[in-house]
């Protein structure tokens, strides 16, 4: 098991966007996707670090997603953060706006944190 990504909220976009750009070219880091309006994920061949727009809606604060190693863990995942006392904040299924592949599921946790698992292969 591993983190898969992370990602914060940012006051600013474009300010924290010009900030993460320059501050992490020396480690070969730069934007790769901007997938919706004032979110972007940072890597150098694949996005892992993510900053978006505070108050893009229900979840703010950090986000932090874990790699999964097939669908059904997923699915666990999300039915034993929910019994565990998770707000659902997105159940399982495919999110093709990231890739054809992105499987994941979102619970807020207690204090609000966005927390994810997701799985990168196909069904």
């Amino acid at each position: 098991m591993r983190i898969d990504h992370v990602g914060l909220d940012v006051g600013d976009y474009e300010r924290s966007k010009i900030f993460y750009e320059r501050a992490l070219a020396p480690l070969g880091l730069k934007v790769l996707m901007e997938p919706v309006a004032e979110v972007g994920g940072f890597g150098g061949d694949f996005p892992f670090f993510w900053i978006g727009k505070r108050d893009r809606g229900p979840q703010t604060g950090v986000h932090v997603a874990f790699t999964a190693k097939d669908r059904e863990m997923v699915d666990a995942f999300h039915a034993a953060a929910l019994a565990a006392g998770g707000t659902d904040n997105g159940g399982p299924g495919v999110r093709e706006i990231y890739h054809p592949n992105y499987y994941g599921a979102f619970v807020l946790d207690p204090d609000g944190n966005n927390i994810e698992a997701v799985c990168h292969k196909p069904a």
